[in-house]
């Protein structure tokens, strides 16, 4: 057993999804794509007990869940620059980053696909995401073809990467959207995954993004003043899912005015450090 371990699990920004109830947690989720960026969250763990985020005291319900599974007590430390509660899948990455680092404290001998299995599950369960984990766990701009957890879901990936930029005008309740009605969502979501696949580059993905935010009735009129203004300055922009942020491709935002956050597509996933 190791004193103790330390995980870093990119950001994630998810541009469209349709969501896939299931009553087994693993094989619930959500098809869809999204983009992995560097700026991310780190989680080191030790044995103890108590929870830190950000240096204060906090819940994870997905990290709680997590750590049940792996049946270990731990003292687990979470940090990250990411807004909170803006799309940027950092729940998923504390569960994601508690799973690797326990196993490695704990000696539970699980495999990749196990441990983002436990933390995919837990987060489904927890309300709070569904499809971070598998992404973060994948790295780059990963394409969700089917949902779930590695063994019942299937991905694919856009072969490209560029800077990113965002701006966060603050949160949108995750837990109250995907625990309503979907229908309208899941179909936008279904109509944009068509037709990324059908061509798998990130401009079809802002464009699809573009669209799904509209027709899934999710812009706020922050979010769609800057999307608007950073395709007046010419430039590809849209919303994060779920969180009152604005991503965008290379300089998009700052062109537009705005003082954006920069990051770069994190080509790495979810490993130990």
């Amino acid at each position: 057993m190791a004193d103790s371990a330390r995980a870093f699990v990119p950001g994630h920004v998810t541009g469209f999804f349709s969501a896939h109830p299931d009553d087994d947690p693993t094989k619930a989720g959500s098809r869809g794509a999204g983009i992995t960026v560097d700026d991310g969250v780190t989680v080191e763990l030790e044995p103890g007990d108590g929870l830190e985020l950000n240096g204060e005291d906090a819940t994870i319900g997905a990290v709680d869940r997590v750590l049940g599974a792996l049946r270990a007590t731990a003292h687990v430390v979470v940090e990250t620059d990411l807004p909170l509660g803006a799309g940027f899948g950092v729940s998923g990455a504390a569960a994601l980053g508690t799973a690797l680092a326990t196993n490695a404290v704990f000696d539970r001998g699980l495999s990749e696909n196990e441990l983002v299995t436990v933390a995919h599950g837990a987060e489904v369960q927890a309300g709070t995401g569904l499809g971070d984990v598998v992404a973060q766990a994948r790295g780059g701009v990963p394409i969700r073809l089917e949902p779930g957890a590695p063994a019942h879901g299937a991905m694919d990936g856009i072969p490209e990467h560029q800077s990113v930029e965002y701006v966060s005008f603050g949160e949108l309740p995750t837990e109250e959207i995907i625990a309503g009605d979907t229908a309208e969502l899941t179909a936008a979501g279904n109509r944009a995954l068509s037709a990324l696949v059908a061509e798998p580059t990130l401009g079809t993905f802002m464009e699809t993004a573009r669209r799904f935010a509209r027709e899934a009735g999710l812009l706020t009129p922050d979010v769609e003043e800057a999307v608007r203004e950073v395709s007046a300055a010419g430039g590809e922009a849209s919303m994060a899912m779920l969180g009152e942020t604005v991503f965008a491709l290379d300089d998009g935002l700052s062109a537009a005015g705005y003082d954006a956050e920069r990051c770069v597509v994190s080509l790495a996933g979810a490993h130990l450090r």
